[in-house]
């Protein structure tokens, strides 16, 4: 029997999507997640400008901020211009907080310079970025790589001064600040200005040595050898052997002076002087200015050089020369301007600006007791002058009108100038002595001279034949002969001849008659008729004693 009967088929629905597919979706899912944690934990990219790419290579140089790894360079480039490498870090988020305005990138590598050798563990593991952090509020993401490493960090305790001179050069990144030999500080960074045209020098000192800068302080260049010589000998000092080899800078208030107020503000401005000498003789800060005249040449005074009185030094030559007036075109006056000042700190122990009016009065004052200036030679090697003051009693002072805007100081002509005077005054009168009528007279002298002397010659000649003749040579004996007679003639008037004993006898004769004589001639002397009358018969003489 047949069953007639249809089954019938179970019909179920097909899954549209497959198990299978559950594998991509979660992994898309975590590819989705392991992006989004690494968009999360990304730090910011930071472009850094560079003037070279040495040591710098992309994907393993690295960027590190206290010796730990915040950072990596991803791109290297040119810039259009070609004139810097653009490099592009890409920063951890934990470090993203360090870059500020004031954040510091500096390349590490092996160097030598004048703080020392620095970066040899860069010798192995490469060069690498450091990165110094900010502390300013405002975020930052372009940075100018620095050349050389910071001098300090922008936390570090201490002030910030810059120094000005007008010639650039004299310094360098790095350079130690010194106080007394001691290093405080370094030069930290340096600029020119263009529209001032001097160089800036911007120094950091440490903390605690800010406390040193004052109102008075002074800054020199020093190249760590000091050598003065001096009335009592030889000075010679030598600084750190730093400051030896590349120089430096030092600074102190000079002694003698107060030191004023303490300095707080940043980037104070200071001058820069070339030495200490020349903050010694630059420190006084009033003065008083005067134009001296001098009539006499000016070579060798140069700026700078000192005016003295009686070798003390009070005051400074400013410019030679001074600019000559509109009034006097060409060289008409012949008298040079030389602009000095007179620095009256050297000559008083406190001068302000109140007191410069009385001072002026005082050296008015000594103007009309005869003080003089007048120019002396400083150094006979090198002929440099220098302006020496001193008194003259028996001067008078002349009217001194106003030079410009400057007094006049007067002026004497200096021991040099008379002297070249007189010189000039004697050659003067030789030049209008009848040198000419001299020299022909002199001429004529010698014409005559020479005609003697050839006579004179002629005469010798002469002689030299007459003395030569045989007559001439027996007349020597013949005068022998008479002098012979002579003396014979004189030896008959001896004492023991018969004439002088003779005349002996006849001259005492003649004495007794004179001495017979005397009473007759003492009579006629009295009475001088008595040859003629007869005189008075003289009476008999009477002794005394018989007188009654």
């Amino acid at each position: 029997m047949t069953d007639n009967k249809q089954e019938k088929a179970e019909v179920q629905d097909i899954k549209q999507i497959s198990s299978i597919w559950l594998v991509p979706v979660i992994a898309l899912g975590i590819g989705i997640w392991m992006i989004a944690q690494y968009m999360m934990s990304k730090g910011p990219e930071v472009t850094l400008l560079l003037s070279t790419a040495e040591g710098i290579e992309v994907g393993k140089t690295e960027v590190k901020a206290l010796n730990v790894r915040v950072g990596v360079i991803t791109d290297v480039s040119l810039n259009d211009d070609y004139s810097a490498i653009i490099a592009t870090a890409q920063i951890d988020k934990d470090a993203a907080r360090m870059l500020k305005e004031d954040t510091l990138f500096w390349v590490v590598k092996p160097r030598i310079g004048k703080e020392g050798v620095s970066g040899l563990e860069t010798l192995l593991s490469g060069a690498y970025v450091q990165l110094q952090p900010g502390v300013a509020k405002k975020e930052k993401l372009e940075f100018t790589v620095l050349e050389v490493p910071p001098v300090a960090p922008p936390d570090a305790k201490g002030i910030r001064l810059v120094l000005y001179h007008n010639e650039a050069g004299k310094l360098g990144v790095g350079d130690p600040v010194l106080y007394e030999g001691f290093t405080v500080g370094r030069v930290e960074k340096i600029t020119f200005d263009p529209e001032a045209k001097k160089a800036n020098y911007q120094l950091f000192i440490f903390e605690p040595y800010n406390s040193l800068i004052r109102k008075r302080t002074r800054f020199w260049l020093t190249s760590g050898v000091d050598l003065q010589m001096s009335a009592e000998g030889f000075n010679f000092k030598i600084g750190s052997i730093e400051s030896l080899i590349t120089g430096g800078v030092s600074f102190r208030v000079p002694r003698g002076n107060e030191p004023g107020e303490l300095i707080t503000k940043e980037l104070s401005r200071f001058r820069l002087y070339n030495n200490l000498k020349q903050v010694r003789e630059r420190f006084f800060d009033e003065y008083l200015e005067y134009v001296m005249l001098f009539d006499e040449s000016v070579r060798g005074l140069n700026s700078g050089a000192p005016v003295e009185y009686r070798g003390i030094r009070i005051g400074t030559v400013r410019k030679v020369p001074l600019e000559l007036p509109r009034a006097v075109s060409g060289f008409a006056s012949k008298q040079i301007p030389v602009l000095v000042r007179i620095e009256l700190g050297r000559i008083y122990e406190h001068v302000d600006v109140d007191s410069l009016p009385q001072l002026k009065e005082n050296l008015e004052r000594e103007f009309k007791a005869g003080l003089r200036a007048s120019l002396k030679t400083g150094n006979l090697l090198t002929g440099a002058l220098l302006v020496d003051t001193e008194l003259y009693p028996e001067e008078t002072l002349p009217e001194l009108p106003r030079y410009g805007r400057y007094d006049i100081f007067p002026t004497k002509a200096g021991g040099f100038a008379q002297i070249q005077k007189q010189i000039s005054a004697i050659l003067s009168k030789i030049n209008n002595l009848p040198v000419e009528d001299t020299l022909e007279s002199l001429n004529n002298s010698l014409n005559a001279s020479q005609k003697t002397l050839l006579a004179t010659e002629k005469m010798a000649n002469e002689l030299a034949v007459i003395l030569a003749n045989q007559d001439t040579q027996a007349i020597p004996s013949e005068v022998r002969n008479s002098l012979q007679q002579i003396q014979n003639t004189l030896d008959g008037f001896g004492p023991d001849a018969e004439p002088y004993r003779n005349l002996e006898q006849a001259l005492a004769r003649f004495e007794q008659v004179m001495t017979e004589l005397q009473p007759v001639l003492r009579q006629i002397n009295d009475k001088p008729n008595s040859l003629i009358f007869s005189g008075e018969k003289a009476k008999d003489p009477i002794p005394v004693g018989g007188i009654k």
